[in-house]
């Protein structure tokens, strides 16, 4: 039952999340993008702080281990993953968004990346799959409520990502398609590695849900939030919070249900 859970929640924010965002890229609805980066990332703290954070810290007070060790392990994770986002292994690739918006003055620009990187921008994909993937399967191997959020949140921040990615990789739809949908794959090759690695590290998985909680910290504060820095008008960012309020209560409402 776990593992089988591990597998559906995987696929279905992996490649759900592709099919999701052609959809909405295929189908002119990119203008929605905003919103949507909004929603991840209050999906993503949501999580992070109501649910990933609270389970370790709740696991360490039985096991009588000190807060300063998981908050050390949570400093730790952010500045690791700020590194392998220098490397460019945990790039996400957010600021492709800000072009949509202005695609025709940027067509160009998009299609010397598309030949250039395309094969980085999908390595960049298939490494924060993986790492996704574990994520996911470390919160079912918490409790099942932990990982339908943890998968939740990381369909809400793979939709706007893969929008960017499937205008960057070029005019070919369909190739640029099936390229993303094969880096989502990959999720579901994480929360299976996930699923063994934590079959024998049990003992460690608090820490692992802190590096988790430390991953959704790191996305959204320093992909998603900054794209939504720009100045609007009072009514835009109503309707910005809001959409950070949403995300935020799709994440407790799935919580609460899968109780």
């Amino acid at each position: 039952m776990l593992i089988s859970s591990i597998l559906f929640a995987t696929l279905l924010a992996g490649i759900g999340s592709v099919w999701l965002a052609a959809f909405l890229g295929y189908f002119a609805l990119a203008r929605f993008n905003q919103h949507l980066l909004s929603l991840a990332a209050g999906a993503l703290l949501s999580t992070a702080f109501m649910n990933l954070l609270p389970e370790a810290f709740e696991a360490a007070a039985t096991l009588n281990i000190e807060p300063h060790a998981l908050f050390t392990t949570l400093l730790v994770g952010l500045v690791f993953f700020f590194l392998l986002d220098k490397a460019e292994l945990y790039h996400h690739g957010h600021e492709h968004h800000e072009h949509q918006a202005h695609a025709h003055d940027h067509d160009h620009h998009h299609h010397e990346h598309a030949h250039g990187g395309s094969w980085a921008v999908l390595f960049g994909d298939s490494i924060h799959a993986f790492g996704d993937g574990v994520v996911i399967a470390a919160a079912f191997m918490a409790n099942m409520h932990l990982g339908w959020a943890a998968a939740l949140a990381v369909l809400a921040h793979e939709v706007p990502h893969h929008m960017g990615d499937l205008i960057v990789l070029g005019k070919n739809k369909r190739a640029a398609f099936i390229k993303v949908t094969l880096a989502g794959t990959v999720t579901a090759i994480g929360g299976l590695a996930g699923y063994a690695l934590l079959a024998r590290l049990g003992g460690y998985l608090l820490y692992f849900l802190v590096v988790a909680g430390s991953s959704f910290i790191y996305v959204a504060l320093a992909d998603l939030i900054p794209q939504l820095q720009r100045r609007m008008s009072f009514a835009e960012t109503l309707k910005q919070v809001a959409w950070l309020l949403v995300g935020m209560g799709l994440v407790i409402a799935v919580t609460d249900m899968s109780h």
